[in-house]
């Protein structure tokens, strides 16, 4: 017998969708997830799991990854109990969410920005409060914001800098100003802050108890299959964050390859100059092909504008080129987004754009 289960679930299920990605995720190039284009060299995958390979595997982990978040802590020169590591900066996002709201909780999101942001609230049934971005750049209402905070009495602001999908950014007097004239937390996820000419808001977290800083090491850390996030705040919240924090999530390869990767960070480094040179390289190429506008772009990726959108994507995907099309979001009608890739990669890339611009 079927029974009906409708009252069994949560309500919130019939407005959200399951996550998935346009396109998909296996092309001769692909540029659709601002991924880094480096793995990380055999040698230091052969030390990774030299170390791995001596560990119980029989065991469970450390209820948190102490050690990963000591050494994170000390990378970044702040207190260990000011860290929080996760299984992806995701998961960060959910522990944070579950600590700040209920239903009912007011959270304001620029929009557009990522949208697990206002799936997880949905779940949680608290209020989104959306603030537009400028239509003519893309770019953060500030004013909008604060205003938004303080008529709603709002728990929480999320605040994606450099923001995805636009990629755009806040300063940190921008990000500062809002701290201070808003009553709720204010969230800043920094998953591409390795890219962005902008100054990080991670002094704010000493300053003010009100801010948590979000970061991945799917990006410019180039580990996105090994699932790495971090919240940063001041201990006195941190302590409450990790109340509904799900224990062993970070499993300990994970925590080694972080570990790894932090002591030997020039890879990191020489990999975000060679990211930052590709992408003044391709804006200029794309400045001189018509029918294409470029958004400023403070990330690893770049937002156009074309003309026949849908046809560009799929004429891309037809010559093995995978980019993202962002053009269900708001403000962002007609527009691709695609990540910075390796040099041969790029060049593919303007080529197809050229010879459509032709």
């Amino acid at each position: 017998m079927k029974k009906d289960l409708a009252h069994c679930l949560n309500p919130a299920l019939k407005k959200i969708d399951a996550y998935r990605v346009d396109g998909g995720q296996q092309a001769e190039v692909k540029l659709n997830q601002n991924e880094s284009p480096f793995d990380l060299p055999g040698w230091l995958k052969e030390e990774i799991l030299e170390e791995f390979r001596l560990e119980a595997w029989n065991r469970y982990p450390d209820i948190l990854p102490f050690r990963g978040m000591r050494a994170y802590a000390d990378f970044l020169g702040v207190s260990p109990e000011s860290v929080m590591m996760s299984n992806g900066s995701n998961e960060m996002l959910y522990t944070i969410f579950l600590s700040c709201l209920t239903k009912g909780s007011r959270v304001v999101i620029p929009v557009p920005s990522f949208s697990l942001y206002e799936k997880i609230a949905s779940l949680i049934q608290a209020d989104i409060v959306e603030v537009p971005m400028r239509a003519d750049d893309l770019g953060f209402d500030v004013d909008g914001i604060i205003a938004a905070a303080r008529k709603a009495n709002a728990a929480l602001v999320v605040l994606s800098t450099p923001n995805n999908p636009t990629s755009g950014s806040l300063s940190l007097e921008e990000v500062r100003r809002i701290v201070e004239e808003v009553d709720g937390i204010v969230l800043v996820d920094e998953a591409y802050i390795e890219f962005s000419r902008q100054e990080s808001a991670l002094s704010l977290i000493q300053q003010y108890n009100n801010v948590i800083v979000l970061r991945t090491m799917s990006k410019a850390l180039a580990l996105a299959g090994m699932r790495i996030g971090f919240a940063l705040t001041n201990p006195e919240l941190m302590r409450e964050i990790a109340k509904p924090k799900i224990p062993f999530t970070s499993n300990r390869l994970a925590e080694i390859t972080l570990q790894r990767v932090l002591k030997h960070y020039g890879l990191v480094e020489e990999a975000v100059r060679f990211i930052l040179s590709e992408r003044s390289r391709i804006r200029r190429s794309l400045a001189s092909i018509s029918g294409i506008r470029m958004f400023e772009s403070d990330a690893n990726f770049i937002i156009i504008r074309v003309d026949g959108c849908d046809e560009v994507f799929s004429t891309l995907k037809q010559a093995g080129i995978l980019v993202r099309n962002v053009s269900g979001y708001p403000l962002m009608q007609d527009c691709l987004r695609f990540n910075i890739g390796l040099e041969k990669e790029n060049d593919l890339l303007l080529e197809q754009l050229r010879q459509r611009g032709h």
